[in-house]
């Protein structure tokens, strides 16, 4: 292992159980687990974000049987007493530590695959690449792989496509219930939590520029626009521009948006959302965020080179970059997961729809490995509709059910209008 302090494991205990209290199907599906013991006897390798809800995630997994290595998926977002207590109280072998370097980061991912794992968990394709370029002895043992983030998949196809990939990979991360409730509900609500934690500034009033209008764009213009914000949307497919359009949102080219923006949000799993050319024409103050997944939409690097100063720290997670003529633009969490880093990440009940959509998967895959080949696959359509059907149960909603009359209509063809 290698984690900061095995003493704050009770303080990472309370944090755990606290977070279990609102991830009520992921509690049943760690009871089913403990009952049915899916993943008996494999060892799981996961670079996941080290936090309470993961956690519980890991808690179901070892109920099911599977012994797991957890290496952190983001430096900023892992929580040590979350590390600690995994570590001390469920045997977990963890390799992470929060603000690591990028050094230590790709040292604790080999640390979790020295012992070859059977299944792997991704978020970001960072363990999954690593297994295919510096590990390729073990890479031929891995039966099967999860993938929950949009970054990651778009790695794994372009893997796919050019014949790289060697085991299938399930996109937990298009699932429609991940879709809904991580991407648009809670990226869209812990992405603002993060801003505003980092900067306490008033939302109300102020110019909000979000890159990229898909699942999580949607949810952050949503809620932006609850709080008072003005909200402009940039994207480059016609299609998702023409729904923020539609919605009633303001669309416009970045290069048009960086003088209006004054806060700026990038969500598109691209590389550069933000360059020189719009930190050149930004307002004083302008605030810095990403919520795609890794730190590459704002170009950091032209950002510093264009500073004549930098100031540190100002906040926590704030860096004030002084440019020349005075104006200031403000990044947060050094351009990474602005809701991660600067806050807490999604709240617990949502990411117990996520990681229930992980779990049932892991169990799918360790029974169905043999008959998929190598690439990209979706989660079956069963696994999505049973954890929609379990949090509805949750939360004592209930819903009409078809007549058997209502059934063979649909299946039939030969009835007319």
């Amino acid at each position: 292992m290698d984690i900061a302090d095995l003493s704050l494991a009770y303080a990472g205990m309370a944090r755990i159980d606290w977070a279990d209290r609102s991830m009520p199907v992921l509690r049943q599906i760690r009871e089913r687990f403990a009952a049915e013991r899916p993943l008996e006897g494999l060892r799981i390798a996961a670079c996941l974000h080290v936090t309470a809800e993961t956690a519980n995630l890991v808690r179901a997994l070892q109920a099911g049987g599977a012994s797991v290595a957890l290496a952190a998926s983001n430096p900023l977002s892992t929580q040590d007493d979350t590390a600690a207590a995994l570590v001390a109280e469920y045997g977990v072998q963890v390799f992470a530590r929060a603000g690591i370097d990028r050094e230590g980061y790709y040292r604790h991912i080999h640390q979790a695959l020295d012992t070859p794992p059977d299944l792997v968990l991704d978020d970001g394709c960072d363990l999954v690449n690593t297994l295919h370029t510096e590990r390729t002895e073990i890479v031929d043992r891995v039966r099967g792989g999860c993938e929950t983030t949009t970054t990651g998949v778009i790695r794994l196809h372009q893997m796919a496509r050019e014949g790289a990939l060697r085991f299938p990979v399930v996109a937990v991360n298009d699932t429609a219930t991940k879709h809904m409730f991580d991407n648009r509900y809670g990226t869209g609500q812990s992405t603002l939590d993060g801003i505003v934690r980092a900067t306490n500034t008033l939302l109300a009033g102020k110019s909000i520029v979000i890159a990229g209008f898909g699942y999580v764009g949607r949810g952050l213009a949503e809620r932006a626009r609850g709080l008072g914000a003005r909200v402009i949307v940039t994207e480059i497919d016609p299609v998702k521009a023409l729904d923020a359009v539609l919605q009633g949102f303001a669309v416009l080219p970045m290069v048009e948006a960086a003088a209006q923006g004054d806060v700026f949000i990038t969500a598109t799993g691209n590389r550069d959302v933000i360059s020189a050319e719009h930190l050149a024409v930004m307002k004083d103050g302008a605030i810095l965020a990403n919520s795609g997944h890794f730190d590459v939409e704002i170009d950091v690097r032209a950002l510093a080179d264009m500073a004549v100063e930098v100031n540190h720290g100002i906040r926590p997670q704030v860096d004030e970059y002084v440019l020349v003529g005075g104006r200031r633009l403000v990044l947060l969490a050094e351009g990474r997961l602005v809701n991660l880093a600067a806050a807490e990440g999604h709240p617990a009940a949502v990411m117990d729809m996520s990681f229930a959509d992980q779990a049932l998967t892991c169990a799918w895959l360790a029974e169905e490995h043999e008959r998929l080949g190598p690439g990209v696959h979706q989660v079956p359509a069963e696994i999505d509709t049973e954890v929609a059907r379990l949090k509805l149960a949750s939360m004592s909603v209930r819903i009409d059910t078809l007549t058997p009359e209502q059934e063979e209509y649909l299946s039939s063809w030969q009835h007319g209008s």
